[in-house]
């Protein structure tokens, strides 16, 4: 018998948990869907590793916003319907090829360091110690994602147009990473980091011959709970065990 959904109260705070464990679940599990299709072992394995901290980081956020919602981080994560999800759209797109899958880490991860890095200063200890863990993690993302990205766009002719195309098509998807839903004092603002996101995007598509695209509409919805045509399928595929063994623990 099918579990029932869970509906969350979202509190400010657990509302911006939500978000920061949504984006990481999400693009940890895409990068998972790498494991076997890499184009080297030894990339198979960095993106799998990857792909771990940011399921380790989701699970520490689920575990502490369970603590103000009386949920557990196996009912956060298999249990809500796609509406109830807070992540970026820009988590949720397929794979693609290697290069945009890259460009996406890039685009994310570019964000996301410096976000963990302030808010190690959080106001919340718990928050804190997340921040300080995650922010290690989070540069080596940066780092591996970047010198890819200066491979492949500095390059054959097919490798940097493939670059250029990926991040073409990825960049209309990163302006709602700097919305929130504010917790004053908890987690860094993520309005403040747009001007250091660009200067080291910026830096890194430099390097790799890349061009970054002029400013244009960008999409939005996925904080709201409005998904992508993908996101269905990602989540059916992700909550299928819990959902047809309610329960089941390894």
């Amino acid at each position: 018998m099918a579990t029932t959904s869970i509906t969350i109260e979202e509190t400010p705070l657990v509302r911006q948990l939500l978000e920061r464990a949504d984006d990481a679940l999400i693009l940890g599990h895409r990068l998972s869907e790498w494991t076997g299709h890499a184009p080297l072992l030894e990339e198979e394995l960095a993106l799998a590793n990857i792909a771990l901290d940011l399921i380790g980081q989701a699970r520490l956020l689920y575990e502490y916003a369970g603590t103000l919602t009386g949920h557990t981080e196996d009912q956060l994560a298999y249990l809500r319907d796609a509406q109830g999800w807070r992540n970026c759209l820009i988590m949720e797109l397929p794979n693609g090829d290697f290069a945009f899958s890259i460009a996406r880490l890039l685009l994310v991860s570019a964000f996301v360091d410096p976000f963990w890095r302030a808010s190690i200063g959080s106001s919340d200890s718990t928050i804190a110690a997340i921040a300080a863990k995650a922010e290690k993690e989070t540069a080596y993302h940066l780092r591996h994602a970047g010198e890819w990205l200066i491979r492949l766009g500095d390059g054959t002719d097919e490798s940097h147009r493939r670059a250029q195309a990926a991040i073409d098509s990825l960049w209309p998807y990163t302006g709602e990473l700097f919305e929130a839903f504010a917790a004053d004092g908890v987690f860094a603002d993520p309005a403040t980091l747009r001007a250091p996101w660009v200067t080291s995007v910026d830096n890194i598509l430099s390097r790799a011959r890349l061009v970054r695209p002029e400013a244009s509409w960008m999409q939005s919805g996925g904080r709201s709970g409005r998904h992508t045509e993908h996101f269905g399928y990602l989540l059916a595929e992700m909550q299928f065990l819990q959902r047809a063994h309610p329960g089941a623990t390894w």
